[in-house]
């Protein structure tokens, strides 16, 4: 028989591991149904048949949709949504911050003043995202040195928050100043769209250039998820543990950093996913990152790419996602601040 403890424990982990099934469903399904979405009619039994049976029963022009077109997109929603959301949890629990988002170092800033300037220079798409992913960990290497010159105490968290929040600041203008000398009829249109998001471009260059810096900032991070629980204690109760909190803060920073830079390389300026998923993957599994991390990682996918399908098939001409994340987050998070003064 079990006691009331181990009943209760029994019930919440089938609970979550019922959950977690169910989270890991819907990124497949959201998949399939993003792969029809278009003004080339195409069923799921016909993306199926293309993926993995014998394509050459279709015509040129469907295997070109789905592979050059369809495919890539699908698959860079998901894995930009996949890293904004994980970025936002990892953010939150280490800064303790639920405000707390990707762009809180300066990552976002700092990575879309290098596209900026790439684009006024009119460098080619390589060496824009390049430009844009360099920039992006510049930005966040002058938080954090200027957070560890600043800071001489255990208060090292709201430094760097503030850091960063200036750094941020600090590119912001930078990119304001690039856009007002801009050429206004070509270079400005290209700064601004870029800017607020989008994955009209897609190929698979960009799943190719965003594969390896996905892999090195994600499976870091899931391999030390059980410890990023441990930074809800105090410094000195988990140096009593033997294990080093500022080495975790640093990994786990730095890829969440590397994960962001390489988004916003690939997909622009992309808000309110780091902050509203790893909230909405909170209250579906609770706050143990063992959960907690790949649940965002899956709401995340499934929420971009929901969101990149609103926008390509909602209206005639295709919407920034910047604007959607922010008319979709922001009455979220309105409702979620609610329920918590409540």
């Amino acid at each position: 028989m079990l006691n009331l403890k181990e009943s209760v424990s029994f019930f919440s982990n089938n609970a979550i591991a019922f959950k977690l099934t169910i989270i890991s469903v819907l990124p497949v399904v959201v998949f399939l149904f993003s792969m029809t979405i278009g003004h080339y009619k195409l069923g799921i039994y016909d993306i199926l048949n293309l993926l993995f049976s014998d394509k050459s029963s279709y015509p040129q022009i469907a295997q070109t949709v789905v592979f050059d077109v369809r495919l890539p997109r699908t698959l860079l929603a998901m894995m930009v949504g996949c890293s904004l959301a994980v970025s936002g949890a990892i953010y939150q629990g280490i800064f303790k911050n639920p405000m707390a988002s990707p762009n809180i170092l300066g990552t976002s800033a700092g990575a879309g003043f290098g596209t900026a300037m790439a684009i006024v220079l009119s460098f080619g798409v390589v060496a824009t995202q390049a430009m844009t992913f360099l920039f992006g960990l510049f930005a966040v290497g002058l938080t954090y040195a200027i957070s560890t010159k600043v800071s001489k105490s255990n208060n090292m968290t709201l430094v760097f928050v503030l850091t960063g929040i200036l750094v941020s600041t600090v590119f912001q203008a930078l990119i304001s100043l690039i856009k007002y000398v801009a050429d206004p009829y070509e270079k400005l249109p290209t700064i601004t769209f870029w800017l607020m998001g989008s994955l009209a471009t897609a190929d698979m260059d960009d799943i190719f250039i965003i594969t390896l810096p996905f892999l090195i900032g994600m499976v870091p991070l899931f391999l030390i998820r059980w410890r990023i629980n441990i930074l809800a204690l105090n410094d000195d109760d988990i140096k009593c543990l033997g294990i080093d909190a500022n080495k975790i803060r640093l990994i786990a920073i730095s890829c969440s950093t590397l994960l962001t830079a390489s988004c916003v390389s690939v997909a622009g300026l992309v808000g309110w996913v780091g902050l509203i998923v790893p909230h909405i993957a909170r209250m579906l599994v609770g706050p143990d990152f063992r959960v907690l991390l790949p649940a965002s990682a899956l709401i995340g996918a499934t929420y971009l790419l929901l969101i990149d399908d609103i926008a390509r098939g909602a209206f005639m001409a295709e919407i920034p996602l910047s604007i959607l994340t922010a008319l979709i987050g922001a009455p979220y998070f309105i409702y979620l601040l609610l329920k918590t003064q409540r």
